[in-house]
């Protein structure tokens, strides 16, 4: 019975090479639990937020790709021509039904199966992996459109091809799991391989932490060929004694930061109450209206940040700082730096999923 907490994932560097593992795609949207109990469908989030008012589209998708009476655990994505995209996945979190029902017509969402937690009377998270995604494949029907499992191998070079190749689907990398794990709620049991590199950044504001004593994220900024400083995203996760050190450290840049400002317009709460997300003080859909509030930094100092890879022109999943880089002028700090990744085809995906889940059922 809902809630469940999600099996998790720790961070490794390469895609290991032991054996006994099983390596998927990381799909790149919201991490989704299915309920079935006959006629009720329940879509659960990874921090037991309930979504399925969200995605109406995905309660009727289910009735007919699930089973009268399981529990499923996988990822809600949006599928576009040019690969998954999260910032239209990010618009369905909508307070007004009348948009959400609008949305779910005009950018219908995906559901990706990827474990079985129940199926019928019988609990299976004791069961070893690859039995439950043995019978995740006759569990789900991924015959239907919009309705998937993930494609799975037990081989690392295939997985290693995986990593290249779909990213410019907009995957975030690979997840490894042992052949033989039971599903352990709430656990880093899994691993997890995600694309990681670098740019230089114009560090041109932050937010305080929650605590109020240090500092929460840096915003971050990317010149374009203009010459324009546009907004893309953060660095954080910093610990409590690197909080306290930001807030001397970044003070004098503190000073008269906003007289000549590039984001000066957006320190303004009316042009923040209509940002929707897109400047730094914008509302966020996803933290249901957090205060987004910012300090403005002048764009004097550049910080090299590890990044995953960029959507939109904005960093994915935020950034972390790496370093100041006093040897860098923020003008140099421009787009041109960020890889540009080859897109590739879903439909490749998809198929390598289908042939996947074949194999499963023989």
């Amino acid at each position: 019975m809902p809630p469940v907490k999600p099996m998790l994932a720790k961070s490794v560097s390469a895609i290991p090479q032991e054996p006994g593992l099983l390596f998927e795609p990381k799909w790149d949207g919201f991490r989704c639990i299915v309920f079935r109990d006959g006629a009720e469908i329940e879509l659960g989030s990874r921090n037991d937020r309930p979504l399925t008012r969200y995605f109406p589209e995905l309660v009727e998708l289910l009735a007919k790709a699930l089973p009268d009476k399981c529990v499923v655990d996988g990822e809600i994505v949006v599928v576009t021509d040019q690969g998954l995209d999260f910032d239209t996945l990010q618009q369905r979190l909508h307070p007004a039904a009348s948009r959400v029902n609008k949305l779910a017509v005009e950018t219908p969402a995906s559901f990706v199966g990827f474990d079985l937690l129940a199926l019928g009377e019988r609990n299976l998270t004791d069961e070893p992996f690859a039995e439950r995604r043995r019978l995740l494949a006759t569990a789900l029907d991924n015959s239907l459109d919009r309705a998937h499992i993930t494609p799975i191998t037990d081989d690392p070079a295939v997985a290693a091809d995986w990593f290249t190749r779909f990213e410019g689907a907009g995957f975030d990398g690979v997840m490894v799991k042992a052949q033989d794990l039971p599903y352990l709620m709430d656990k880093r049991v899994m691993l997890k391989v995600k694309h990681e590199r670098t740019a230089d950044c114009v560090i041109a504001g932050f937010r305080w932490h929650k605590d109020g004593a240090g500092v929460g994220s840096l915003l971050l900024g990317l010149f374009d060929d203009e010459g324009n400083l546009h907004h893309v995203g953060v660095a954080s996760s910093f610990t409590a004694a690197r909080r306290r050190e930001l807030v001397t450290e970044l003070a004098p840049l503190r000073v008269d930061a906003l007289d000549n400002h590039p984001w000066r317009s957006w320190a303004d709460a009316a042009a923040q109450a209509k940002a929707d997300g897109k400047m730094p003080g914008g509302v966020s859909r996803w933290t249901g209206g957090k205060d987004l509030s910012w300090e403005p930094l002048r764009p004097e100092l550049v910080g090299e940040v590890r990044y995953e890879h960029v959507m939109a022109g904005r960093l994915r999943h935020g950034g972390r700082l790496v370093r100041f880089r006093d040897d860098r002028t923020p003008q140099s700090c421009t787009y041109a730096q960020l890889d540009e990744v080859a897109p590739a085809e879903l439909a490749d995906i998809f198929a390598e999923a289908r042939a996947t889940n074949a194999k499963g059922k023989s």
